[in-house]
């Protein structure tokens, strides 16, 4: 029974310290793999046994209480002590084995990693994934993540990080709108059309769009039709004719092979080197990432090769 209660403590005070980092019971659960439920219920023990609240509620916040405060930081290094004891028993077994949590925004999930997985854990089967998708900028040590593969520029200096492949920006519309239309010769064209748009959902700013003229690089913003904060949303409505669109090459590629879109403006087409993996230092011998890194630095770029379209 003490130890039953000592337990019930800690998984208190484990759910108390990702709750607090992210600020909701959602977030928190997310990141610890259980429901919204659970963390509330724990929390709540918690609060009974220590006798303060930790939490001031409504239903559209929530926050520390001074008392919450105070205890939040004592947490977090409970939490990150608990990790380094989980990574130490990792590290002590050579082979890949219990779950590896990866985050991903859509794109890249749904085109590059997804389609790797069923040969990935062929190889690892003690290896179990947890691949959550995404276009919000996770926090990957506060939430956990073991692993994240993000493309664009990197500011967090916690975490490493290795280059994977470049990618190729290219804009795309279906032949039935360039029919109607006609087809852009030149950047500039593109005021005399259609176009649709990606807003950034962590930032809220709209996507500028690059071109290559000769040895420099220009960015415009068109004036859009639609914009979406979802990046297959807006290759959705290329299909359905609703104008011109930049993309990545690798997400168009397989509209491209169905005669669903044509490339548009690919001779000032931008390459980028910004496809990244990150992971927090305390995971840097941990087996499961690097078989992780292994297949994506072998897949990668087996996958931009093929969707070199444009």
């Amino acid at each position: 029974m003490t130890e039953q209660i000592i337990l019930d403590r800690l998984t208190g005070l484990i759910a108390f310290a990702r709750a607090g980092s992210l600020g909701s019971y959602t977030a928190a659960a997310r990141a610890l793999s259980i429901s919204p439920s659970a963390v509330s219920k724990s929390i709540q023990r918690l609060e009974r046994h220590l006798g303060v609240t930790l939490f001031t509620r409504t239903t559209r916040s929530l926050a520390l209480t001074p008392e919450g405060r105070d205890l939040h930081e004592r947490a977090l290094r409970l939490l990150r002590e608990a990790e380094e004891i989980e990574q130490t028993a990792m590290r002590a077994r050579s082979e890949p084995s219990g779950t590896l949590r990866v985050a991903a925004s859509l794109p890249i999930g749904l085109h590059l990693i997804a389609p790797a997985l069923p040969a990935f854990r062929r190889l690892h089967p003690k290896l179990s994934v947890d691949l959550r998708l995404n276009d919000r900028m996770v926090d990957i040590v506060e939430e956990g993540i073991d692993i994240a593969i993000r493309i664009g520029d990197l500011a967090d200096s916690r975490l490493l990080s290795r280059k994977l492949a470049p990618h190729r920006l290219c804009c795309f519309a279906s032949p039935d709108y360039l029919k109607a239309h006609g087809t852009p010769l030149d950047p500039d064209d593109l005021d005399g059309h259609e176009t649709v748009n990606l807003r950034y959902q962590n930032t809220g700013q709209t996507f500028r769009w690059p071109f290559r003229l000769g040895d420099r690089e220009i960015e415009i913003v068109p004036k859009a039709g639609v914009v979406a904060d979802a990046s297959e949303a807006v290759i959705a409505m290329l299909v359905a004719g609703g104008g011109i669109g930049m993309g990545t090459t690798f997400m168009a590629a397989p509209h491209v092979m169905r005669g669903e879109l044509v490339p548009v403006l690919s001779a000032f087409a931008v390459e980028r080197n910004t496809i990244t993996a990150l992971w927090p230092e305390s995971r840097r011998a941990n087996p499961g990432v690097r078989a992780f890194l292994t297949m994506l630095q072998t897949v990668l770029p087996e996958r931009m090769a093929g969707a070199r379209i444009a």
